[in-house]
């Protein structure tokens, strides 16, 4: 007698025993039959695999039933859990779903009840004896699965562990700007699949999940950011396919996250594209309102600026001819250079940027030619002067009310 109270012989468990063999191969059968999933299953190892741990199950299940005393039949024993454990493994890694699992404990553990109750009664278990035996072995399957849940969760954090690992080692390669080998190596590793271009997204790291729900799921993530100070607290994305009409829809998708965009480029090239968001970021670049700062936008600032103690040299030597006059002064003939220079010496167009006459426009150039001489038909002096004063912002009409000035000609 089994601790449940079941009448179970031992001619009984010798017939069970024979029939072991034929019951799997039938169990093994009807899952693939019945679960599309397993259709081709056990062409490969993992058949033999699948294959031995049902006929593992079903044996420590007579092991335990034909059990007197001691066992609990509904308690499988450590080589069945084991092997349904492994089972769940294996079955992740194979990629099959643990819904297609569980389908196929449902369908062998219908097949193997109806061929273990037919031999188990031809062999004499009465009726009384076999609603309990039912139960044992639907409660022996539950626990068997339940191990190959817990397998198959276990796999999937696994492997999802080692891969999250695989893929910020590859970021960190494009980000670091690793050999084309090494990066090409670590991509294979993380099973990622290269895509034409990579878009740098520098952004809190707080701003990182949701701006992760919203682009690729190519996209790639490192926290470790390299080059920036770690309390910035950032974290860069690095963008599959973002380049052309599909920056328009990234920069739409990172509104309101503080986020610093680079330009697309090559794959293998992405860390030109990181290096252009860490410029922007040190040099203070800031987006307008909620839009996320797009580097492409800004290069002229990102050129003048890239060396302040370079811009300042050439600013004083440039300016060098408009230091001794009055600040007032200083700044008006600046002001006219600037436009004179953008708009090619068009009166007209400079009058009307500066709210001032035609006349004026004169004058003034007349001043500037005094202080300048033939220098300002020097292609050097030119571009000189195009860059020193190319960064400095033009003076907004409201700033020149606020100063007493009218808006209108002066």
């Amino acid at each position: 007698m089994t601790p449940d109270g079941i009448a179970f012989p031992s001619a009984v468990a010798a017939a069970l025993a024979a029939e072991l063999p034929a019951v799997a191969e039938h169990t093994v059968a009807a899952v693939v039959v019945e679960v599309p999933s397993y259709a081709d299953a056990f062409d490969g190892g993992m058949g033999a695999t699948i294959e031995n741990a049902v006929q593992l199950a079903l044996g420590g299940f007579l092991e335990l039933a034909a059990a007197s005393s001691g066992a609990d039949a509904s308690t499988p024993i450590a080589p069945a859990l084991e092997g349904a454990y492994a089972l769940g493994r294996g079955e992740a890694r194979d990629g099959r779903s643990m819904d297609a699992l569980l389908a196929a404990y449902r369908v062998g553990a219908r097949v193997a009840w109806r061929d273990m109750s037919t031999t188990a009664v031809r062999a004499g278990l009465t009726i009384e004896s076999l609603a309990s035996f039912a139960e044992l072995v639907f409660a022996y399957i539950d626990r068997l699965s339940a191990s190959s849940v817990a397998g198959h969760a276990d796999e999937l954090a696994t492997s999802g562990r080692v891969r999250q690992r695989y893929l910020e080692r590859l970021a960190a390669l494009l980000v670091g700007g690793g050999t084309e080998r090494d990066q090409e190596a670590a991509a294979e590793r993380a099973g990622w699949v290269p895509p034409r271009s990579l878009t740098a997204v520098l952004l809190p790291e707080v701003q990182a999940r949701g701006a992760l729900a919203v682009v690729d799921g190519r996209t790639l993530q490192l926290n470790d950011v390299p080059d920036v100070d770690p309390s910035a607290e950032l974290t860069v994305l690095l963008v599959p396919d973002a380049g052309g009409p599909s920056r328009t829809r990234l920069l739409g998708s990172l509104r309101g996250r503080g986020a610093v965009v680079g330009p697309a480029r090559p794959w293998l090239r992405a860390d030109g594209s990181y290096r252009r968001t860490v410029q922007a970021f040190r040099l203070g670049l800031e987006p307008d309102g909620p839009d996320p700062l797009d580097t492409e936008t800004r290069l002229p600032e990102l050129v003048l600026r890239a060396d302040e103690d370079a811009l300042a040299d050439l600013r004083a030597d440039a300016l060098a001819p408009l230091a001794d006059l009055a600040p007032a002064a200083r700044d008006r003939l600046s002001e006219t250079l600037r436009s004179w220079l953008l708009h090619h010496g068009r009166r007209e167009r400079i009058a009307a940027e500066l709210f001032i006459h035609p006349q004026t426009v004169r004058y003034r150039m007349g001043q500037l030619r005094e202080l300048y001489g033939d220098r300002l038909e020097d292609p050097q002096t030119v571009l000189a002067l195009t860059i020193a004063l190319g960064a400095r912002r033009r003076a907004r009409p409201e700033l020149l009310q606020r100063q007493g000035a009218s808006p209108g000609y002066r």
